[in-house]
């Protein structure tokens, strides 16, 4: 086996050179309509990419480039239920879970119709929480959720919990708890009443020793309230193993399913997001997800260059593979998205930060780039200074909702100012001459930014379900194409694997005194923990 490059790779290596030396600001001057030219509109949201170092050529070679690919065959077997995740041959349909009934196609049948009906039990749920229906073992109604997950069962529903802020009623509470340290899940459970309490469990195994730790500890805090025969009144479980969370006191009718076709950082189109519906509502939820299918629908049928999700993989691959970039900042200039780019590393980093191919050849060019951000403005006076006179320039989007929830003008004119200003200030910069005080040339250097530093910008009217769930839709699509492009299977994620793996060995060290080969670093470190933890008990 040996990785072959695609044809069009040194064209595109040639051509970057050129692009290095360009100057955005000239193409500007040159092509007034470029910024028209040079975005698009798709699913409620739209893409000014002008601000990139790119020309017409560059786009002619990546449509080259995506040919060599076949990376139209790729999107319609991943569509098609094909079994792309070839690791582990499965299938990757997340996007079925956000597919309206018209759209399905045959093949899929089954597997929709077992979607459909977790969508149906996520409603019943939600809805009989939400309307005082489901009461807890003491007669009281349910208003607080407490939702035990890891990884994409527990930062895909969070992140969407703080993007529909502005929709919360204030009528269901919801807490996330991942981590196994115990201070989270003790500062968590301090201010719950058990009795008012519901607990959603989810993880695909039922074993996940973070979610079954904290899922342990939270049982016995039910259980100092409420009677054994009654916590099937407090608990939902998410899961592919039923037997498991029955034996964990769940009601059969309260286990929802999980399917090994949909990854854990695509699953919040599932009844992973039950918290969502419940807090929300359950039509806010379906937006979400009508959101993400718009998307969908563009991804499959727009053409190159019109195509969004493409062309944020083309710039993506444009820097990191022939400009040597190796972060890409996201930065959205909006409150209720700032777990975004917490949402968005997971997704990129754990799909693409790969090194071998799908062939099982080492792969000899750069892969994922790290993924990064933070909300806007806060960032400015925090990383920005890198952005704008670091050695290195990073590629980065903006994101930007044109529109506030609220009624302070000041603050969201301020706020959008502030966007517009720092892309601007990248893309322009501040040479020497255009400094107005009087000092010598040492001193105006470090004042001095380079500009010509690329960014995306992307708007929508409003942060909505809708617009939330395209924006989603995009960027997994984004990192579906990139894959593709450098022939690796961002459906698996074997580098978790071994993390865990190590951990249960050293665990049964400290647990039973096991003696686990390890490394005279490690070994040092554990028994400095294991003497610790012996004054601690005594």
């Amino acid at each position: 086996m040996t990785y072959a490059l695609p044809r069009s790779w040194q064209a595109l290596t040639n051509h970057a050179q050129k692009m290095r030396q360009s100057s955005m600001m000239s193409m500007f001057a040159a092509d007034p309509t470029r910024a028209t030219r040079y975005s698009m509109t798709a699913a409620g949201l739209t893409l000014d990419y002008s601000k990139n170092l790119i020309n017409a050529e560059t786009l002619t070679l990546f449509q080259q480039l995506f040919d060599d690919v076949k990376l139209r065959t790729s999107i319609d077997a991943m569509f098609g239920g094909d079994r792309i995740n070839r690791t582990e041959h499965r299938a990757a349909l997340h996007t079925l879970l956000r597919t309206s009934p018209q759209q399905v196609s045959p093949q899929l049948a089954d597997q929709y119709g077992a979607v459909q009906a977790s969508l149906a039990s996520v409603k019943r749920i939600s809805d009989a929480v939400r309307s005082g229906r489901w009461l807890g073992a003491t007669g009281k109604t349910i208003t607080n959720i407490l939702h035990i997950g890891i990884g994409g069962s527990y930062l895909g529903p969070r992140m969407v919990d703080e993007a529909l802020s502005p929709y919360d009623d204030g009528q269901i509470r919801c807490d996330y708890v991942a981590n196994v340290d115990g201070l989270h899940i003790d500062q968590v459970l301090a201010r719950l009443d058990p009795t008012r309490t519901l607990v959603i469990i989810v993880s695909k195994s039922f074993a996940t020793v973070e979610t079954r730790v904290n899922a342990e500890s939270t049982q016995r805090w039910l259980r100092q309230t409420i009677p054994a025969a009654q916590l099937h009144l407090h608990a939902v479980a998410v899961t592919s193993n039923v037997p498991a969370a029955q034996a964990f006191g769940i009601a059969d009718e309260n286990i929802l399913p999980m399917w090994d076709w949909v990854g854990g950082r695509y699953s919040l189109w599932s009844a992973v997001s039950l918290p969502i519906a419940i807090k929300f509502g359950f039509i806010h939820f379906e937006s979400l997800l009508r959101g993400a299918e718009s998307m969908d629908t563009h991804f499959r049928t727009a053409s190159w260059p019109n195509n969004m999700p493409m062309m944020l993989a083309a710039l993506g691959v444009f820097y990191r593979n022939f400009m040597d970039v190796g972060s890409h900042a996201i930065l959205p200039y909006d409150h209720s998205l700032r777990l975004l780019p917490a949402h968005l590393q997971q997704l990129d980093m754990e799909s693409n930060g790969k090194s071998v191919s799908v062939e099982g050849d080492l792969v000899p060019i750069q892969t994922g780039p790290t993924i990064w951000g933070g909300e806007g403005t806060n960032g400015q006076h925090a990383f920005h200074q890198l952005l704008h006179q670091g050695t290195q320039f990073t590629s980065l989007d903006f994101i930007l909702p044109l529109t506030p929830h609220h009624d302070r003008q000041l603050h969201h004119d301020w706020l959008v100012a502030n966007c517009l200003s720092q892309s601007q200030a990248l893309l322009q910069g501040q040479n020497i001459d255009q400094l107005k005080f009087e000092g010598a040339a040492s001193e105006k250097m470090p004042r001095v930014m380079p500009g010509n530093r690329p960014s995306n910008t992307i708007v929508m009217d409003q942060l909505t379900p809708e617009t939330l769930g395209a924006t989603i839709a995009l960027y997994e699509h984004k990192v579906f194409c990139q894959a593709q492009i450098w022939q690796i299977n961002p459906f698996d994620q074997w580098g978790v694997e071994l993390g865990k793996k190590l951990s249960e060995t050293i665990f049964e060290a400290i647990d039973q005194g096991a003696e686990p080969t390890l490394d005279p670093s490690t070994r040092e470190l554990l028994s400095r923990y294991q003497q610790t933890r012996k004054v601690r008990s005594h």
